[in-house]
């Protein structure tokens, strides 16, 4: 999957090793580029949505595009569908075998 990021920082710290174990810590740092290169290795979401390890799951309500990905503890990676329009399913849902683009928006304690 081709991934983008929010903002020029998030791609400095998503792209950058030293920067990401000075800001985010060892551990976290390395989950981060393993999530990264698990996107970019996958066809589409749903194949990513199948590596337990990730938990990648749907955000619900207005977030229904976006989606969490598990990096350590409480910290989680958030993306978004990268496609206008958003591929749906009949019954309205995000079609994940269609989703090839991510954005990746923040990385965040969500608890």
């Amino acid at each position: 999957m081709e991934v983008s990021f929010a903002s020029a920082q998030l791609d400095r710290l998503c792209n950058n090793l030293v920067t990401a174990r000075r800001k985010l810590g060892e551990e976290r740092a390395k989950k981060l580029q393993l999530r990264l290169d698990q996107i970019s290795a996958a066809t589409h979401l749903a194949e990513l949505a199948t590596l337990p390890q990730a938990r990648c799951h749907q955000l619900k309500g207005d977030r229904d595009e976006q989606f969490s990905l598990d990096l350590d503890g409480p910290h989680r990676l958030i993306v978004e569908v990268d496609h206008d329009p958003v591929p749906r399913t009949a019954d309205g849902g995000v079609d994940r075998e269609k989703i090839e683009r991510l954005l990746v928006l923040e990385i965040r304690d969500t608890h």
